[in-house]
C-alpha cells in the first residue's frame, strides 16, 4: 500500500490508507487511545481500540517513528473533521530515552541555548517547521520574481583569494599551503557577471569573522543578492527591491496562510514607492524630534533605526523605509559617489520594523575611477586583478543589493534573536550541531 501524507488523508474518506510519521502525542482513554501522528506535512488523529495495537506503544517515548494503516472516517470532533479507524500499528524506530524538552506542546519552553544544543529535535516543533517553511518560500519567491524579469541565477565561489572586499573581517583557511578566505559576499563575482548576463542573482551563504555577540548578528548567514546593469542610478535598484519584496509577501500570503496564522505573523502591506530619507535628513529628524544629536555620524545605531521605523509607520504609513546617501567613508570602495556631494554615496539601506535588512546601491563602473578608489582605500590592484579585469574591458552603470534572509524572517515573525531564524547558527561560541 502506497504511503500518503497527512495532508492528503482527508481526500480518502472510506478508504484504507497507510500513514507514517512521528508519535507526536498519545492520550490513553482506557478502552481506546488517541494517537496523534506527525509527518512533514502536518498531524493526523488515529483511534486505537484494539488492545493488541495499543500495547505496541507501551514504553515508547514521543518522537518514535510509526507506520499506521487504517480507514479514513469522518468525525466532526476530530481535528480537521476526519480520523483513522480500524488501525494497525508498526513501530519503525522506537525512542526509549525521554526527550530533553517537550515538543508536542503549543509553545516551546526551553531557553535558546538549550534549544540550539538540541536543534535536530527542537526544529521538529510545528512552530519551527512553519517558520522555516516561510523561509523556504521567501527564497522561492525571490527566485521566481527575478527569473520572470530576465535575471539569471549564478553560484559564485565561497573560497576566495582576496580579503580586501570590504571592512568586515574574514575567515582565513589553508588552501593547499597558501592562504585563502571564506567569501564575505558574492559582490565581486556578481558584478563581473553583469558583463555576461546584465542581470544576475544568487542565493547562498556568506561568512563574516566579526567578533560580535549581538541578537542581530551571526558569522554565517544566507544572502539573497542581485546585480543589474544599464541602470540610471540607485533608485532603479530600489525599485527592483520593492517589486521583489512585494512579490515575496504576496507569495507568502497565498502559499503560507496556515503557517502565518500559526505564528501570528502579519505580512506588511507595501506602498508604492517605499518612502525614502537621505541619511543626513534622517539624522536631522532624529535631532529635531528626539533631541539626540547624531548628525554627521557615518551610520545609524539600532535605536535610531527603530525610531525611524516607528516614524515611518506612524507618519508615512509604511513599515519599510529606505535610508540613502551614506558617507563615502562608510561604504565599500566600489560604491558610486553622489554627483552633487561626493562625500556621500548612492548607497542605501532598507529598514523594516526597526532593523536594517537590506544593503545596496549603485556601483562605480568606470575602470579609472574604480582603480583610484581602490588605492584610496589602501587596496592593492594586484590583489583584485581578476575583479578589475571586468571593468578594464567595459562595464555598464550597474548596481545591486543583498537581503539578509534570516534578518528578514526575524523581523517578519517578530522574533528578537537572529539565532531563532537560523537553522543551525554559527556565532562566536557555537560550531555545532
Amino acid at each position: 500500500m502506497r504511503r500518503i501524507r497527512t495532508n492528503e488523508a482527508p481526500a480518502h474518506v472510506g478508504e484504507r490508507i497507510r500513514l507514517a510519521g512521528w508519535l507526536h502525542n498519545l492520550r490513553d482513554m482506557g478502552k481506546f487511545s488517541f494517537l496523534l501522528l506527525r509527518d512533514g506535512a502536518g498531524t493526523f488523529q488515529v483511534v486505537l481500540d484494539k488492545p493488541a495495537e495499543i500495547v505496541k506503544l507501551k514504553g515508547l517515548q514521543y518522537e518514535s517513528v510509526l507506520e499506521v494503516e487504517g480507514v479514513v472516517a469522518k468525525e466532526p470532533r476530530a481535528p480537521g473533521g476526519v480520523e483513522l479507524h480500524d488501525c494497525q500499528v508498526a513501530v519503525v524506530s522506537p525512542v526509549i530515552e525521554p526527550l530533553p524538552f517537550e515538543i508536542n506542546k503549543k509553545e516551546l519552553k526551553p531557553a535558546l541555548d538549550i534549544f540550539l544544543n538540541h536543534a535536530p529535535l527542537g526544529l521538529r516543533h510545528p512552530h519551527k517547521r512553519a517558520l522555516f517553511r516561510i523561509s523556504a518560500e521567501i527564497m522561492a519567491g525571490f527566485r521566481e520574481y527575478l527569473s520572470q524579469q530576465g535575471f539569471v541565477e549564478i553560484q559564485s565561489p565561497k573560497i576566495v583569494g582576496s580579503a580586501t572586499e570590504s571592512g568586515a573581517n574574514v575567515f582565513c583557511i589553508d588552501y593547499f599551503g597558501r592562504p585563502a578566505y571564506l567569501a564575505q559576499s558574492p559582490q565581486f563575482y556578481k558584478q563581473m557577471m553583469v558583463g555576461v548576463f546584465e542581470r544576475v542573482f544568487e542565493v547562498g551563504p556568506v561568512f563574516r569573522a566579526e567578533k560580535h555577540n549581538t541578537a542581530r548578528h551571526t558569522n554565517e548567514y544566507v544572502s539573497l543578492d542581485i546585480e543589474m546593469g544599464f541602470i540610471k542610478d540607485h533608485t532603479d535598484v530600489m525599485a527592483v527591491l520593492t517589486a521583489v519584496l512585494r512579490h515575496i509577501f504576496n507569495r507568502l500570503t497565498k502559499l503560507c496562510a496556515q503557517e502565518l496564522e500559526l505564528l501570528k505573523v502579519k505580512v506588511p502591506s507595501m506602498g508604492e514607492p517605499i518612502p525614502s530619507l537621505r541619511l543626513p535628513d534622517a539624522q536631522q529628524l532624529i535631532f529635531a524630534r528626539q533631541g539626540e544629536d547624531c548628525r554627521g555620524e557615518p551610520d545609524l545605531t539600532p535605536q535610531h533605526e527603530a525610531w525611524l521605523c516607528q516614524y515611518a509607520e506612524q507618519e508615512l504609513g509604511s513599515e519599510l523605509l529606505f535610508i540613502t546617501h551614506y558617507p563615502t567613508s562608510k561604504r565599500p570602495f566600489y560604491t558610486m559617489p553622489d554627483d552633487q556631494d561626493p562625500t556621500l554615496t548612492k548607497g542605501f539601506d532598507l529598514l523594516f520594523r526597526g532593523c536594517e535588512i537590506v544593503t545596496g546601491g549603485q556601483r562605480i563602473h568606470r575602470y579609472d575611477q574604480l582603480l583610484n578608489n581602490a588605492s584610496q582605500w589602501g587596496i592593492h590592484p594586484e590583489d583584485i586583478a581578476g575583479y578589475l579585469l571586468a571593468f578594464k574591458y567595459g562595464m555598464p552603470p550597474h548596481g545591486g543589493f543583498a537581503i539578509g534572509l534570516e534578518r528578514l524572517l526575524m523581523q517578519l515573525a517578530g522574533l528578537s534573536n537572529l539565532r531563532e531564524t537560523t537553522l543551525f547558527p554559527r556565532d562566536l561560541d557555537r560550531l555545532a550541531p
